[in-house]
Formats: structure tokens, C-alpha cells, sequence
């Protein structure tokens, strides 16, 4: 199966660091309908960026972004991150960050991050599509 990368706006929010804010926080988006595809220490992104942004006003939250990484999932299997890592390298593109995770049933996920200049070039380099409700 090939993998799909998405372009994907995200969005950093200040949280407070004691236990249970991470929860709180979840539950209090999910009341408001936001679905989060991603979420990691420092940025998350969510299924509808509008919504998100509208539950944050309302819950609140200051918030940077949108921004914009690459939602990537596929199929596990020896190097297939370095696969991704070498479109962007052969390119001369240069990876800020990036998450991955084995997902079971031999799936794998990530979140990459670039420099905003360098998120067209990398859109085409990864065959990256644009979700219909983001902007790049």
C-alpha cells in the first residue's frame, strides 16, 4: 500500500504543566466537537482547524497558527521513515522535526514539520496532498 501524507495546518497551545491538563484539555475540545488527528508535546492538529480555533476562543486558549506539517501513515516496514527522510534530503530540504510511531497491523504514522518556506517544495517532494479544508 503507498503511503499518504497529508498537508496539514496545526496549532501550538500554552498549557499549564500539572497532571491532568492534557486530559482536561482533550475532553474539553472533544465537548466541542474538535477531533485531533496529531498531538504532541508542543503542537497539535486537529481535523478541523476552524472548529479548533473557534473551541479555543470560546474554552479561552491562546494559540498560535495555524502552521502547517505533513500527517503522514503507511505501511510498517524497515526504512520506510528513511524513505520519507531521503525525498526531503535529495531535495535539499531540510526536516525540523518529526514523530513517528508503529501503529499495529504493520501501520506506521508520523508528523514532519519544515521550514514554511520549504513546505511547497516538500508538498511536492512527498506527493503530499493538501487537505480540502487547509490552506497552504
Amino acid at each position: 500500500m503507498k503511503d499518504q501524507v497529508l498537508c496539514v495546518d496545526y496549532f501550538v497551545v500554552q498549557a499549564d504543566d500539572r497532571p491532568g491538563i492534557g486530559a482536561d484539555l482533550g475532553k474539553r475540545l472533544a465537548k466541542e466537537g474538535v477531533n485531533l488527528l496529531a498531538v504532541l508535546a508542543f503542537p497539535s492538529s486537529a481535523e478541523n482547524p476552524e472548529a479548533f480555533t473557534k473551541a479555543a476562543r470560546k474554552l479561552g486558549l491562546q494559540t498560535t497558527g495555524p502552521k502547517l506539517a505533513f500527517l503522514i501513515h503507511g505501511t510498517d516496514k524497515p526504512g520506510a521513515m528513511a524513505e520519507i527522510l531521503d525525498r526531503l534530503g535529495g531535495r535539499n530540504i531540510n526536516v525540523r522535526a518529526v514523530c513517528g510511531v508503529a501503529g499495529g497491523g504493520n501501520r506506521y504514522g508520523a508528523i514532519l514539520w519544515v521550514a514554511p518556506a520549504d513546505v511547497e517544495a516538500a508538498t511536492r517532494a512527498l506527493g503530499a496532498q493538501v487537505a480540502a479544508h487547509h490552506h497552504v
